[in-house]
């Protein structure tokens, strides 16, 4: 049995921010009806292709193990459909631009009269009831707004986006935190509620490590590298073999008081003699002379690769990690057999593999599927859950409600 058996979502999302969050809810086993419009579908089936007449990989990472009906919702029979999936529904999740779900008459009040136990669940920018709640938000502008960019980047040069989607899928993971547990109070109280998530405070909630510097100085936290800012040495990247663009090494050592890890460090790469000197006594000596420790293990670093240096390092004791890139990172043995990278087969790309779900539970499997083709499930669901005939769906899809 899988962890979310039974539960049924209504998924009105698009792009990254929704759909990794009903993906999320899919894979812990939830049905996850994604309502899509007739021809078109999800944005994101129109976003980054390389093949024009096939869904782009963006939109196949993020809609696996999905169901997807097409429904024209700017006509009444699409809303009544709409509707009366929302009274067999537990949790409806949206994140389209502020306004538009209570334009189509899907707002809250209205479906808690239709289901009182349903999970009404959003995503947007800004807080609904601040001065910019109309604003409209992308990964980029919650990373900057939340303070994230101003986080990111060396102090000397402008601020920059941090590479993972923290915004879009940081907002995704947060809003799948409240449905969880908004689920599990409705055993208690046997209705549903509002959760609601905004990207700006997803980010900040990611940020709370700077805050923490802030209160201490009452200065904003900087831009620090890979230094992070930390009163300590080494906490940077180091130059391996044979010199490609991501063949460098992470090296942390902990800012613990007892030297323990810069005293194995020491000892790894030969220098034993440096362990009582003065000048690395303490976290804050070595981040005095934090530019000698560099060169120094550079030195060292320079002459292996990076898997061989963090092997090495690693083995010994000492926080450290090869800087591994996307390609790398998807064809690993071990990754692929834990199933944190699963093959999926789809009927337009085939085989092809993606990152899985990195949440392993004892009692709970989902096998991972491809994410649905546009409307493919759309006789199967409105026939299994509203009980439609043949003959109506035919209907339907002449009218193109469908």
């Amino acid at each position: 049995m899988a962890a979310l058996d039974g539960v049924r979502v209504i998924d009105l999302t698009q792009f990254e921010a929704g759909t990794s969050c009903t993906e999320s809810l899919a894979w812990l086993g939830a049905d996850v009806i994604k309502v899509e419009k007739p021809g078109f579908g999800d944005q994101g089936r129109q976003a980054y292709g390389d093949v024009p007449e096939f869904d782009p990989y963006y939109f196949l990472l993020l809609n696996a193990n999905k169901r997807s009906v097409t429904l024209d919702l700017k006509s009444e029979q699409g809303r009544a459909i709409l509707r009366r999936l929302s009274e067999h529904a537990d949790v409806f999740v949206e994140n389209f631009a502020p306004g538009t779900i209570e334009h189509l008459g899907f707002d809250y009040e209205t479906l808690r009269e239709i289901n009182p136990r349903l999970i009404y669940a959003q995503i947007k920018g800004f807080d609904p009831d601040g001065p910019y709640a109309n604003f409209l938000s992308l990964d980029p502008v919650a990373q900057a707004v939340g303070g994230a960019t101003s986080l990111t980047g060396l102090p000397d040069v402008p601020p920059m986006r941090a590479g993972p989607g923290l915004a879009d899928t940081g907002a995704g993971l947060h809003l799948a935190i409240g449905i969880l547990a908004a689920l599990y109070q409705r055993e208690s109280t046997g209705h549903g509620q509002k959760v609601r998530v905004a990207m700006q405070e997803a980010v900040i909630n990611f940020c709370r490590f700077a805050y923490a510097r802030t209160l201490e100085s009452g200065e904003p936290f900087g831009r620090y590298g890979n230094t992070m800012g930390l009163i300590t040495a080494p906490a940077n990247v180091y130059p391996c073999q044979p010199g490609g663009a991501n063949d460098y090494i992470v090296i942390y050592t902990s800012r613990a008081p007892n030297a323990v890890q810069w005293d194995r460090l020491m000892d790894v790469i030969e220098r034993p003699d440096l362990k009582g000197e003065e000048r690395f006594a303490t976290p804050e000596k070595r981040y005095a002379h934090a530019q000698e420790i560099d060169i120094l293990l550079s030195s060292w670093t320079a002459g292996r690769t990076k898997r061989e240096a963090m092997e090495t390092l690693a083995s010994a004791g000492v926080p450290a990690g090869a800087v591994l890139d996307t390609l790398e990172l998807s064809n690993d043995p071990q990754l692929r057999k834990n199933g944190t990278f699963v093959t999926v087969d789809h009927p337009q790309r085939g085989s092809f593999t993606m990152p899985g779900w990195p949440v392993r539970m004892t009692d709970s499997s989902v096998p991972i599927v491809a994410a649905p083709l546009l409307g493919q499930q759309s006789r199967e669901v409105l026939g299994e859950v509203l009980n439609m005939e043949p003959g109506e769906l035919d209907e339907l899809e002449r009218s193109a409600v469908i």
